[in-house]
């Protein structure tokens, strides 16, 4: 479940056929989108007044795990999970280019060097042209830079950009989703939970 609501994992970079980064007409989510959210939260807390344990119980989140997200950005994504709902929240505010392009950085810095090129060129033209579908919001200095080191492409490339978009990140998305219902109502739950 966890690839079907947060499309920007790092494998889809490694040049599917039908990859998000060649894929210019993508859609907005539907008003759905909310429950969608909703329903993927509820799958990753334990039924404990069932008594039944997930066959994945690493998947299962602890009320202090998600509460360690609140301490930094850097923790939240240092988790899989916590990756998983950030997009999302992302996904509602209409901005989850920056992380799939966080992630897609990430990704590239453990590319093999014969792959580089490629890969780098699927980035660049996804989220950092201008005309990129997945445009991400940096400022023109960051940008031409950018350009530039992907002509000779090494691991650290999109290392400014990728500074930039964590900082905005930072700044802007990951304070409002400490205090939005995504993530609230997740850690209300699973404290419940933990209670019973």
């Amino acid at each position: 479940m966890p690839g079907m609501f947060f499309s920007a994992n790092p494998k889809d970079l490694k040049g599917t056929d039908q990859s998000l980064l060649d894929d210019k007409t993508q859609k907005r989510r539907p008003k759905t989108f909310g429950m969608d959210v909703k329903a993927y939260l509820r799958s990753m807390i334990p039924h404990l007044e069932s008594g039944m344990k997930s066959s994945k119980s690493k998947d299962i989140l602890s009320a202090d795990e998600v509460m360690q997200w609140s301490q930094s950005l850097e923790k939240l994504l240092a988790n899989q999970t916590g990756q998983d709902v950030f997009g999302n929240f992302l996904k509602s505010e209409f901005s989850e280019e920056n992380i799939e392009f966080w992630l897609a950085c990430e990704d590239y810095k453990k590319t093999e060097s014969d792959l580089l090129r490629c890969k780098a060129e699927k980035i660049y033209k996804a989220f950092v042209h201008s005309d990129a579908a997945k445009q991400i919001n940096i400022d023109f200095h960051t940008r031409e830079s950018t350009a530039k080191k992907i002509k000779a492409p090494t691991l650290t490339c999109f290392d400014e950009a990728q500074k930039v978009i964590y900082t905005l990140m930072e700044k802007d998305s990951y304070p409002r989703f400490l205090k939005s219902n995504i993530y609230l109502n997740l850690l209300n739950d699973l404290q419940a939970n933990s209670l019973k």
